[in-house]
């Protein structure tokens, strides 16, 4: 790529050798969603739209802490199946659980929290019980798959 201007270039000459230098050496060629409709062209204009777009490709999240705390917990609640040791599956609700507490004690922004701590306790023993059913007949039992785990304690807990 030739960076600079040539003395006397006009810019959109400049930006057009650019263009074309590049399609000659075939950077245009490969490129992602090639060959498939803009996905903007039929939608009205939203100027949001491209955040949004990032934020939910980098898996990012605006939430306010009380918010973000219930999606955290839904998730580890239904990640511990995948867990293959007591000790870990322990480690993750403890750290929840502490987290929760912590909110609960100090959080200032968005809307106020009611999660409640964790029974770090029960959900191991309930952890303990999938892990030592026995798996339905015809099924084959793997640690991959993943079974709905029972909501988090709701109430007024401060910890």
């Amino acid at each position: 790529m030739s960076a600079e201007r040539r003395p006397g270039e006009v810019l959109e000459d400049y930006v057009e050798r650019q263009i074309r230098e590049a399609q000659s050496r075939g950077e245009f060629d490969q490129l992602e969603g090639a060959g498939k409709p803009l996905p903007f062209v039929d939608k009205p204009h939203d100027p949001m739209d491209w955040w949004r777009r990032k934020l939910e490709r980098e898996k990012l999240s605006v939430l306010p802490e009380s918010i973000a705390v219930r999606r955290e917990v839904e998730e580890v609640l239904a990640s511990l199946d995948r867990l293959g040791s007591e000790r870990l599956v322990r480690e993750r609700l403890q750290a929840l659980d502490a987290r929760i507490r912590k909110l609960n004690r100090m959080a200032t922004e968005g809307p106020p929290t009611d999660l409640a701590p964790l029974d770090v306790e029960a959900s191991v023993a309930r952890w303990r019980s999938r892990r030592n059913a026995p798996a339905p007949e015809g099924a084959t039992r793997s640690r991959e798959t993943t079974s709905p785990s029972p909501p988090p304690q709701r109430g007024r807990g401060s910890g």
